[in-house]
């Protein structure tokens, strides 16, 4: 039995809500597919520059408040795998593990996965004392003692980047990958403390990051962490093989007005798309696919 949708929003994160309550709102039948809780918003225990929640907000409770409020609408939610979009007429026909479904419109909003080699240790953290986005986190080691946990260039560019917030910072090189000789003299200048060594373990309590012990046995204490390893994955495999264009580096390209990629009724909102990589951006970005989808849905554009 195939299930049959106005609307199937392939992602749940903040974009794929977002447009998910929209489209509820227009009264249309939608379903919100969603195979993981290891999203980048499931991740994040506090974000802290979204207007109303002056005293920060998880990306969890923004999802799960997101979720009921789009449920409450009569949005439908799938926790499954999806293998295949595939264009069948006018319709495009979505296989999960679990069952087929067929709809008028698809949006992308798969989002990016972070490299993060130390996960285990720095789940709990993320957002609250190790940060990853420098836009995001960076107002929140303002003259603190801060180090930056990279691979590479990465992370040397991150720690530059970060010296504009604080000038007691340490980059160290966990992967030990080659460092441009620019770089070097850009980190020896502007004083940071650069080291060429392997983590052994990120020492946190709860989500308190208190240090590092480096392979050495040397112990760098903080209280503030950065992540920057390079390397994220684009989740835009799915949206390529339907003919979807994308960045070179992966993200999807839309049309900035519409959020339609340049495949007919096909959208895409979030991190996955080729811009800033911020909460808010994701929420305008689902509000307006859902705009113009619903406009084609009624034949107004």
């Amino acid at each position: 039995m195939v299930n049959n949708y106005d609307c199937i929003i392939i992602g749940g994160g903040i974009a794929g809500i977002q447009a998910a309550i929209q489209l509820g709102r227009y009264r249309h039948r939608v379903l919100v597919i969603d195979e993981t809780d290891m999203g980048r918003s499931n991740l994040c225990r506090c974000y802290h520059n979204i207007i109303g929640w002056p005293d920060g907000v998880s990306g969890q409770l923004l999802r799960d408040i997101g979720s009921q409020q789009a449920k409450d609408l009569g949005v439908d939610f799938a926790n499954e795998k999806v293998h295949t979009v595939d264009k069948q007429g006018q319709s495009f026909e979505v296989r999960t593990q679990v069952t087929d479904y067929l709809a008028k419109r698809i949006l992308f909003a798969t989002g990016v996965k972070d490299r993060l080699p130390l996960y285990e240790q720095i789940y709990p953290c993320l957002g609250k004392s190790i940060y990853i986005c420098p836009d995001c986190d960076g107002y929140e080691i303002a003259n603190k003692n801060t180090i930056v946990l990279g691979s590479g260039d990465v992370g040397a560019n991150m720690a530059l980047t970060l010296r504009y917030w604080s000038d007691a910072l340490t980059y160290i090189n966990h992967e030990q990958k080659p460092v441009k000789a620019k770089l070097l003299t850009e980190l020896e200048e502007k004083g940071i403390h650069y080291l060429n060594e392997p983590v052994k373990e990120v020492r946190t309590e709860k989500e308190q990051i208190h240090g590092v012990q480096l392979q050495s046995g040397k112990m760098i204490e903080t209280n503030h962490a950065f992540v920057a390893f390079g390397g994220n994955q684009v989740n835009s495999e799915l949206a390529e093989s339907l003919g979807v264009k994308l960045h070179d580096n992966k993200h999807i390209l839309v049309n900035p007005r519409t959020q339609m990629t340049n495949v007919e009724h096909v959208w895409a909102a979030g991190d996955v798309v080729a811009h800033s990589e911020q909460v808010t951006i994701a929420m305008g970005d689902g509000m307006q696919a859902a705009i113009w989808m619903h406009k084609t849905l009624m034949g107004h554009a």
